[in-house]
């Protein structure tokens, strides 16, 4: 009789026990080469990397900066006195004095004071700020802070305060790696305990953390060795440690449980360790897929930080996925049943919990402990499980279960209407790091407006000095200046409001007779040929609703004839890449959803399957998205979680929460889906499938969901509010997908689908032999051969392993 054909993923369990030491060496050389590389990763990573290089900002910026020199690299260092005010002799003595060998050192290109501009004093008039140009590109400027520091010599009557942009990108990689530290050092722990909980084993519950850590320290060597070949962004180490942690876990908790079960049969260790590799293994891997699928959205769009997220994130979900196929296997092949030792006994609690009962009443003490001791014999007779009788709750009214659930989702995601995006900036970092502190101080002494001017980049035909440019740029001021938002336009043609434009004209017919030193500097400065740079000055803030649209009407109003306008600054710079996130966003969507699709096809032979899984993953997602806009733009609970409300949402945060919760909430659905699949093959009832499957996956699913959420939890702990709205969304969206999705609204959607749930074109509805099929082929031919096997209905229902333990 021939043997039935198995699974390559069996064949890779049996590999994987043949070759276990082999195994287990080659992954122990692989740490010990990666954890010297694993810590530096954050010296090759980037903290910029948040703008489109096409955006219309960027490409004005690029041309000011190549044919003006403007200086887009400027540390701005703020001096403050509680005794002079910043127009007495001993301010300025003491200002200038703090700056003497900043001014001299080589790394300079100039120092603009408010000596040179009084519109640097601050409203009290005791501060003041100059800008240090510096020479370095936006990207190598923080390396220099350390040496800028050291320069500023302290003064005995000025608070001295540095910030700019090239300080926010230090105090971003600062902070990242800070708040990753703070999150590993939670997250290894907690998630600890819980595999305890969840094991009642010491040795099982060791396995899932050092498969995850394990995949964390090779996925950041990697990463180490990748920044020196591309640029990748600071945010990497987060999501890196967060998915490594979180999937590893997760994969080798489903990988463990369902080797102990196989064990509980009556199994050898190497044969579970085969069946536990064909069948949850086969899981593992398609789920692997399909969350870098989510995370491969992330690589479409133009933004450098969200595509180093999108590798960084693959790369983590691969090592997981091979480290859960190879290792996990290899260690449980060696352990065999001693993978259940070092029990965690929770007798105590239990003596706790029935004396208390029966203080009340002892008939109640009775039924308690009648009722553990059926949760505990779940295997053997699955129809006495929780989750196997709420399934049967659910189906047997679900349109009563559907409606309710699916209201509940959507409105929890209805906030989400009144969004407002915003690119991230210095009120993303905790008040204790130097960018924030300044930012906070130009906005409460100082007119912040002055220092977010809106750039003009006005191109012309011919020279700007010729008569007939110069009356083209004086209307077009004069237009600007016009509009009630602005407060002031600074150009070679409205530097004195006295002038007429014949004056202007004749005033630059020869303009090395100027002899005004501010329009001649104003004239050096901002004109080079056919270029002129205006600025703009609004009158309200840079992230304000006003100063935005003011930035559209600007490039959506035609300059005159002859002109073009490239326009640049804070303002359009967050304009640009919020455009940018969401012109990418629909197609990357698609693409994630379109993958996802096929792949789940070729898992579950089904059509409707698929899009079930993606439409149920899409409401979990909008509930997350619902609570981004409630805490992070209205401010609800802010005080505990400890931030100061933005008033927007970091339009980045939708985004990565998509491409990050579509596959993680997905692999959910894969691991529920193919034990029901299992249980659909063995009965061939929908019904009796679904509840089988919610049976033998609903725990351990829940228990894997808790861990996620208690590892997201421990980064939304995290200062920066980037990461912090990361931890947090993900935690909420896996807890709503862990209980209403996966506990309700699948039951209930899939009873109202029967049999169409594996109904297929040209196939119809599908029935394939099972593994237990082919175990019994193999009985019979043992039997003809005289071989020693274990009856069908051992393997069905085994007797209550002693050795396994109780799960909570």
């Amino acid at each position: 009789m021939q043997k039935p054909r198995r699974s390559i993923f069996y064949a890779l369990g049996q590999a994987t026990v043949r070759a276990r030491w082999l195994i287990l060496l080659l992954w122990m050389l692989l740490a010990l080469v990666a954890l010297p590389f694993a810590p530096q990763a954050g010296q090759v990573l980037q903290p910029g990397g948040l703008l489109s290089p096409d955006a219309e900002s960027q490409r004005a910026l690029d041309l000011l900066t190549s044919k003006l020199h403007l200086n887009p690299t400027v540390v701005q260092v703020i001096f403050i006195s509680q005794r002079y005010r910043a127009d007495s002799p001993q301010f300025i003595q003491q200002m200038q004095q703090a700056l003497a060998e900043v001014r001299s050192w080589s790394q300079v290109a100039g120092v603009v004071t408010y000596l040179d501009n009084p519109r640097q004093i601050s409203l009290d008039r005791h501060g003041v700020y100059a800008n240090v140009m510096l020479k370095s590109d936006p990207d190598s400027a923080p390396r220099l802070l350390p040496e800028l520091e050291r320069r500023l010599r302290p003064q005995p009557d000025l608070e001295i305060h540095v910030g700019g942009s090239p300080v926010f990108y230090e105090d971003i990689q600062f902070v990242s790696e800070r708040d990753l530290r703070r999150a590993e050092l939670l997250a290894f722990p907690f998630a600890l305990i819980a595999l305890l909980l969840v094991f009642r084993s010491v040795i099982a519950a060791l396995l899932p953390t050092i498969i995850g850590g394990g995949a964390v320290i090779v996925a950041l060597a990697t990463i180490f060795g990748l920044g020196h070949l591309t640029p990748l962004s600071i945010f990497v180490l987060n999501i890196t440690t967060l998915f490594g942690l979180g999937l590893g876990v997760d994969y080798s908790l489903f990988m463990v449980s369902r080797f102990r079960e196989e064990l509980a049969r009556g199994r050898t260790p190497g044969e579970a360790v085969a069946v536990t590799v064909a069948t949850a293994g086969r899981a593992v891997t398609f789920s692997g897929f399909t969350v870098s699928i989510g995370l491969f959205g992330l690589t479409f769009f133009r933004i450098n930080m969200l595509r180093s997220v999108g590798l960084g994130g693959m790369l983590v979900v691969m090592l997981c996925v091979v480290a859960a196929l190879t290792l996990l296997p290899a260690m449980l092949a060696i352990l065999g049943t001693r993978v259940n030792a070092l029990p965690v006994r929770l007798s105590w609690l239990w003596r706790w919990w029935r004396q208390r009962r029966a203080a009340q009443a002892s008939a109640e003490t009775e039924e308690e402990e009648v009722t553990l001791a059926g949760a505990r014999s779940a295997l053997i007779q699955p129809h006495q499980g929780f989750w196997y009788r709420l399934s049967h709750l659910v189906m047997r009214y679900p349109l009563r279960f559907f409606f309710p659930v699916l209201l509940l989702l959507v409105a929890l995601g209805l906030p989400f209407l009144a969004v407002r995006f915003s690119a991230p900036g210095a009120s993303i970092l905790p008040q204790d790091v130097p960018s924030r502190a300044s930012y906070d101080l130009l906005t409460s002494r100082f007119n912040a407006r002055e220092t977010t001017p809106i750039l003009l980049a006005v191109q012309m035909q011919g020279n700007v000095l010729t008569p007939n440019n110069i009356a083209l740029l004086y209307r077009y001021v004069q237009r600007l200046e016009a509009d009630p938002r602005v407060a002031r336009v600074d150009s070679i043609v409205s530097a004195d409001p006295r002038l007429t434009l014949q004056e202007y004209e004749l005033l630059y017919t020869h303009p090395r007779l100027i002899a005004d030193p501010y329009v001649a500097g104003l004239l050096k400065s901002s004109v080079a040929g056919n270029l002129a740079l205006v600025t703009v000055i609004s009158k309200y803030d840079m992230l304000s609703e006003q100063s935005e649209e003011l930035v559209v009407t600007i490039r959506n109003t035609p300059p005159g004839p002859g002109m073009h306008v490239l326009v640049a600054g804070g303002s359009a710079s967050n304009i640009d890449y919020v455009e940018a996130l969401y012109g990418d966003f629909p197609k990357a969507a698609l693409i994630v959803a379109g993958i996802t699709y096929v792949v789940l096809l070729l898992l579950f032979r089904s059509v409707l399957l698929p899009l079930k899984a993606i439409l149920m993953n899409t409401l979990s997602i909008l509930a997350s998205y619902g609570a981004l806009v409630v805490i992070f733009q209205e401010g609800f609970l802010h005080q505990l979680l400890g931030f100061t409300p933005l008033g927007f949402v970091e339009a980045s945060s939708p985004i990565l929460l998509f491409c990050s919760l579509f596959g993680l909430s997905m692999d959910y659905e894969v691991f529920l889906l193919s034990r029901v699949q299992e249980a659909y093959w063995e009965s061939g009832d929908n019904t009796q499938a679904v509840a089988l499957g919610l049976q033998r996956s609903g725990g351990i699913i829940t228990s894997a969901a808790a861990i996620v959420v208690v590892v997201s939890a421990c980064f939304a702990t995290a200062d920066m509010i980037l990461v912090k709205a990361l931890g947090l969304g993900m935690a909420l969206a896996v807890i709503s997908d862990a209980t209403l999705v996966r506990g309700l609204l699948v039951p209930a959607t899939m009873r109202l689908l029967g049999n169409l749930n594996w109904w297929l074109p040209f196939v119809g509805v599908q029935r394939r032999p099972t593994l237990l099929a082919e175990e019994e082929a193999d009985r019979r031919q043992a039997r003809s051969e005289g071989g020693a096997v274990v009856s069908s209905e051992e393997e069905r229902h085994p007797s209550p392993p002693s050795q396994q333990g109780g799960r909570l």
